[in-house]
């Protein structure tokens, strides 16, 4: 009997994932063995990146608090401090947010902080 092989499933599998690596570089995006292992490479740093991504946005918030803290005369540390004294609970991003988009309303905060 002779041997049943599924091409038209083999194709697609394949074709999908070169689908999945169009726009990349070189034989990367045509050549099925090096698509795969740039398919599967790139799952793995989006694996990866998916938590360093809050990282960098929870450093650039407090770089950006930082920033706008020594405006008023206050280190991060010191504004920081200040709000956990004077129990005003507001997370780094809304902070951030304050200090970027609604100065005034930032330099209230750090008042009440000074305050404390």
């Amino acid at each position: 009997m002779p041997r049943s092989v599924n091409h038209v499933a083999s194709k697609a599998r394949r074709k999908k994932i070169l689908n999945l690596t169009k726009g990349y570089f070189g034989a990367r995006k045509n050549v099925w063995t090096v698509a795969k292992n740039t398919w599967e490479k790139g799952l793995t740093y989006a694996f990866r990146d998916r938590r360093n991504k809050k990282r960098n946005f929870r450093a650039l918030w407090i770089q950006r608090i930082n920033a706008a803290a020594r405006l008023e005369g206050m280190s991060y540390s010191k504004l920081m401090g200040g709000l956990h004294k004077a129990g005003i609970e507001i997370n780094r991003k809304v902070l951030a947010d304050l200090a970027v988009n609604h100065p005034e309303a930032f330099k209230a905060v750090v008042a009440k902080a000074k305050a404390a």
